[in-house]
C-alpha cells in the first residue's frame, strides 16, 4: 500500500484555517443577505471531507463496516456484510476459545469480529492505513513491502489463525504478504485474493480454494476466491 498522512487536526474541531475563514463574507450586498466567500466554501468542503476520513473513535458505531470509507488509492474495497460475517465466524471457529486472530489487510473482518463482541478470541489488525489507529492497541501498522518490519512484541507463530487479503493482485504483493503470514501463524491460514493467484497461493502457502465465494460492497471486475490450508467451514472447491 501507499499513502501519506494528512494535516494534523483536533478531531471534532475545525482546523485553524476554517476557523479563520468561516467569518469571511463576500463583498456582495445583494438583498443584504450575507454570503460565504468562495474561499470559505472551499475551506469548509475540505474540512468536512477530512471529518469523513477521521471517524470518532468513541462512537458506538466505530466497528460498522464503511464507517471508515474506502480509499481506492490504497486499493481498498470492503467486504459485504455477509462475507465479513462469514469470515469472522470462521476465524473464531478456527482460533478456538482463547485463541488469537491476525487480520492482515482485512479491516472489514476485524470490524465484524469486534462488532460481534466475541470474548472468545483476541484479534489484531495489521494495516497500512493509519485511520484504523482509532482502534487503539488492536492496530499494528503494516506495510506489505516490508513484510517482517513488525513491532518487537509481535512474536513469531503467535496467532492461531491468520486471515489475509493482499492489497494488490500481483505476484510480488502476494509473495511478501505470504512471508508475513508464515511468520505470524501457528498453522492455520485463510487467504482472500483473486482467482488468478490460485497457483501462486498454493505454492507459497499450501492453500486450496474454498467453495465459499467472498463478495464486496462494490462489484469488482476481478473474480475473488477464498483459500484455506486446513479443513475449514467454508467448504471445499470441487
Amino acid at each position: 500500500m501507499r499513502g501519506s498522512a494528512g494535516p494534523a487536526h483536533t478531531p471534532g474541531c475545525p482546523s485553524a484555517r476554517v476557523a479563520v475563514t468561516i467569518c469571511e463574507m463576500s463583498d456582495s450586498d445583494d438583498d443584504d443577505v450575507p454570503q460565504l466567500s468562495s474561499h470559505t466554501v472551499a475551506a469548509l468542503q475540505e474540512f468536512y471531507a477530512e471529518q469523513k476520513q477521521h471517524p470518532d473513535p468513541s462512537g458506538d458505531d466505530k466497528y460498522i463496516i464503511g464507517v471508515i470509507e474506502e480509499n481506492w488509492q490504497l486499493s481498498q474495497f470492503w467486504y459485504s456484510q455477509e462475507t465479513a460475517l462469514r469470515l469472522a465466524k470462521e476465524a473464531i471457529a478456527a482460533a478456538g476459545e482463547g485463541g488469537r486472530v491476525a487480520c492482515v489487510s482485512t479491516p472489514s473482518v476485524y470490524q465484524k469480529l469486534r462488532e460481534l463482541r466475541s470474548e472468545l478470541v483476541s484479534v489484531c489488525l495489521f494495516e497500512f492505513d493509519r485511520r484504523f489507529a482509532v482502534y487503539g492497541e488492536d492496530f499494528i501498522f503494516y506495510d506489505y513491502s516490508r513484510p517482517l518490519d513488525l513491532p518487537g512484541d509481535v512474536a513469531a507463530h503467535s496467532f492461531d489463525v491468520v486471515i489475509a487479503d493482499p492489497p494488490y493482485l500481483s505476484a510480488d504483493c502476494l509473495k511478501k504478504t505470504a512471508e508475513t503470514i508464515r511468520y505470524l501463524t501457528r498453522g492455520k491460514i485463510l487467504l482472500c485474493t483473486g482467482a488468478v493467484m490460485e497457483e501462486e497461493a498454493a505454492r507459497l502457502l499450501g492453500v486450496t480454494p474454498c467453495s465459499f465465494l467472498p463478495t464486496h460492497r462494490r462489484v469488482l471486475a476481478n473474480e475473488f476466491r477464498c483459500y484455506a490450508n486446513y479443513d475449514s467451514g467454508l467448504g471445499h472447491d470441487v
